[in-house]
């Protein structure tokens, strides 16, 4: 018979250990990118869905409600309250959406301007953003604070 030669269960184990620290080190690298992700999608789709809200409310010469619902980390817009709902989007819970000069519900009217304005504050982890809404056409802009 020919003499096989293998690896011994110390030199496996030593590989495998090796790999187990290189996986583990990146999923601890991974974690910030996924909160600044989490982050840069969340704002990205509450702009467009608010630019959604307000276009539908200008195309279609009707009032859209936006109401945000922190208990359920919830926020809508629909054809005047309690009818047809255009959107309705769940966020992460990373996110606490805080009721500022304004209170969390606002409407978009026929042509576009806001009946209410102000700002309220959303907080992720240690950082908090301020969302204002202008006097007349309906813009807004977000601003870490």
């Amino acid at each position: 018979m020919k003499n096989q030669q293998g690896f011994t269960l110390i030199e496996s184990l030593f590989v495998l250990s090796i790999f187990i620290i290189i996986a583990s080190i990146t999923a601890v690298l991974v974690k910030p990118h996924f909160l600044y992700f989490e982050k840069q999608m969340f704002f990205s789709q509450l702009k467009s869905d608010l630019m959604y809200a307000q276009q539908y409310a200008i195309t279609h010469h009707t009032d859209v409600v936006v109401q945000f619902v922190p208990d359920k980390h919830l926020y809508t817009a629909q054809v005047k309250l309690g009818s047809d709902i255009i959107i309705s989007r769940e966020y992460s819970a990373l996110f606490e959406i805080r009721k500022g000069t304004m209170p969390l519900y606002f409407q978009y009217g026929p042509s576009g301007n806001t009946n209410k304005f102000g700002s309220f504050y959303i907080n992720m982890g240690e950082e908090r953003y301020l969302i204002t809404f202008l006097i007349g056409r309906g813009r807004f802009y977000v601003a870490k604070e």
